[in-house]
């Protein structure tokens, strides 16, 4: 796969972690109009620790939001994956949501759904937490540490709340950014609705978050339609794949389902939620986090961004640092490769490049990605972890500080 590429792919996750938090200027994707009808022209002041309704165009109390989604099958609480304030609120919603009605159900962006069985072991109590990382191969089918979910899976085992996969193995989505849909194997396409691509309003708002991301200067120049095409049959899939299963769940379990998915996917009721809704026509609410900067004391936003509009403080840092390595296998190679020269994480900076080769980690030897990735999760800011590489037929040492880092220009 061409470098270009790689980076789109990184991109697709970088767009739905990024958008809405930390801004330190005026962000045009918040203000959009797009959207409910009735509110896509207006704005709304968001203030840090407040939640706001759409409807009414003012806050409200939390209490008051959780009565108003009493009748409403499905709940979508957007997310900053590596934000752990917005996995709190979400875990806040549940508790609430749970105590009015016990019929509950969690649907999730981070496992697909061929890891079902995995999750039904953990509801019914079977597995502890380390044997569940091993098992759903948390580090390979998901980027950011358990930590941040911990607290939601945990309170699901205890209340029996059934968790449902949502997603989708990540090579198929990624045939889909490359080929298309119907490039699909007939066993793949059995796993992937065909998304539809012709909805203009979610068109623009990619387009929008797309334009405002920075890119990096591989993507910049003659290939960058082309990037965005790829990008947006990828994040239309994802967000088909995800309505359909979500459909799928509800259905079997005939819950009250909380859906957890980058806000990404939820923006301005465009993405998962219009594609559940265009086909059961089922009642749903939207609950967005936006963070507002610590040099503000508000965010201006539209009105018609979510349902609820729920203004959180900015962090200083993640509270689990990414590394932001990616490993590959090759085929009668024990040792595990550099995919691509990091692009984010703690090791944006450091001199990693692709096609290392990983002889240990922390003194150790991983051939074993899952297992490179639960080892390197328990480090915490500050750390410091000894990479020894070999690169061009030379053994090498990196040694990587869990430390934030800036862009090199």
């Amino acid at each position: 796969m061409s470098v270009k590429w790689k980076i789109v792919f990184s991109l697709i996750f970088i767009l739905n972690i990024t958008l809405l938090f930390s801004q330190k200027k005026e962000d045009q994707s918040l203000l959009l109009q797009l959207g409910n009808k009735q509110h896509k022209d207006k704005t709304i002041e968001v203030f840090s620790e407040k939640i706001y309704s759409a409807r009414e165009g003012k806050s409200i109390p939390f209490l008051k939001m959780i009565r108003e989604m009493r009748n409403d099958s499905f709940i979508y609480v957007g997310e900053n994956h590596d934000s752990l304030p917005m996995h709190d609120i979400q875990l806040q919603i549940i508790q609430a949501l749970l105590k009015q009605d016990r019929n509950l159900s969690i649907g999730l962006e981070m496992l697909p759904v061929t890891c079902q069985e995995v999750l039904n072991k953990w509801n019914l109590g079977i597995l502890a937490t380390e044997e569940f990382i091993k098992e759903a191969s948390w580090y390979e089918n998901w980027d950011f540490n358990f930590g941040f979910y911990n607290k939601i899976f945990e309170f699901a085992k205890i209340n029996r709340i059934p968790l449902y996969a949502l997603n989708v193995p990540r090579q198929i989505i990624r045939k889909i950014r490359i080929k298309g849909w119907e490039a699909l194997s007939g066993e793949e396409k059995n796993l992937v609705p065909k998304p539809d691509l012709s909805h203009e309003e979610h068109r623009k708002l990619i387009r929008a978050i797309f334009e405002s991301t920075e890119l990096p200067p591989q993507m910049k120049g003659k290939g960058l339609e082309s990037a965005f095409e790829g990008l947006y049959r990828a994040q239309s899939a994802w967000d088909e794949v995800m309505a359909f299963y979500a459909l799928q769940a509800a259905d079997k379990e005939e819950r009250k389902m909380v859906v957890l998915a980058g806000s990404g996917h939820l923006l301005y009721n465009l993405g998962i939620n219009r594609r559940a809704h265009e086909k059961n026509n089922l009642p749903y609410k939207t609950v967005i986090c936006v963070t507002v900067p610590e040099d503000k004391k508000r965010i201006r936003i539209s009105r018609s961004l979510a349902d609820y509009i729920w203004g959180i403080g900015e962090e200083a840092r993640p509270a689990f640092p990414s590394v932001g390595l990616k490993f590959k296998k090759f085929e009668g190679l024990e040792n595990l490769v550099i995919e691509i020269k990091p692009i984010a994480g703690v090791a944006r900076n450091a001199d990693f490049k692709k096609g290392d080769v990983l002889l240990s980690a922390d003194g150790k030897r991983f051939s074993d990605i899952n297992e490179l990735k639960i080892h390197l999760s328990k480090f915490s800011w500050g750390d410091r972890v000894r990479f020894r590489l070999l690169r061009e037929a030379r053994e090498i040492e990196i040694e990587l500080q869990f430390q934030t880092t800036e862009n090199k220009n």
